[in-house]
């Protein structure tokens, strides 16, 4: 289902606010929709928005969960490697460690970013907008934390980091045994629950309950 929204010239329909479309630029008010339904533009066909049902609800949920995941996964082995009866045991912290002392500071730094930190602001910048969300208020700064979250969305590329784990696999498979950790499962779950978070989340409605004055 495809609602339309009417074009600037028409009457101005209650509660409408005036928007652009982001493929054509045309302006139009924007209107109520169902749940889960679209609205496209009239000249263009673009997609305006969308508005999820309990968007704010489950995306909370995917956050805390996430937030869990993520703990599990810096705190446990990674993975571990069984050559010549010798156990060797990596976590992602250490995996960054090995980067820099082996010369490769940059590489080290961009996979502490994408991989750790980029994720765990995205994690708790949820949590501080949509908790307060949740119970009707604002919390200080929620506008300021969720135009950064916005900005660092982009950062978080864990997707990428486990392609490369899983390359490294294939190729050190037949040079030692190598045992998948607690963190490595945790962190293949974090990849979908995260993306999971950024496709419920119903950015317009996010904006819209912000900037009710409380």
């Amino acid at each position: 289902m495809c609602p339309v929204v009417p074009e600037t010239e028409r009457t101005r329909p209650t509660g409408a606010e005036l928007i652009a479309c982001h493929e054509c630029d045309l302006l139009q008010y924007s209107i109520a929709l169902p749940d889960d339904t679209v609205a496209k533009c009239p000249r263009c066909e673009g997609v305006l928005y969308r508005h999820r049902r309990n968007s704010t609800d489950r995306t909370l949920a995917l956050a805390i969960a996430g937030l869990l995941l993520f703990v599990v996964a810096n705190s446990y082995p990674f993975l571990a490697f069984r050559m010549q009866g010798k156990m060797v045991q990596t976590t992602l912290a250490s995996g960054v460690l090995d980067l820099h002392d082996q010369g490769m500071t940059a590489l080290a730094i961009l996979v502490l970013v994408t991989s750790i930190l980029a994720p765990f602001a995205e994690l708790v910048g949820l949590l501080w907008v949509l908790a307060p969300l949740r119970m009707r208020r604002r919390a200080w700064g929620a506008i300021s934390v969720f135009r950064f979250l916005r900005r660092i969305q982009v950062w978080s590329m864990m997707e990428v980091f486990m392609l490369g784990v899983l390359v490294s696999l294939v190729k050190l498979a037949d040079m030692a045994e190598i045992v998948p950790g607690l963190a490595l499962w945790s962190f293949a779950l974090l990849i979908v629950v995260l993306a999971a978070a950024s496709a419920s989340m119903d950015a317009r409605d996010i904006w819209r309950r912000l900037e009710t004055p409380r």
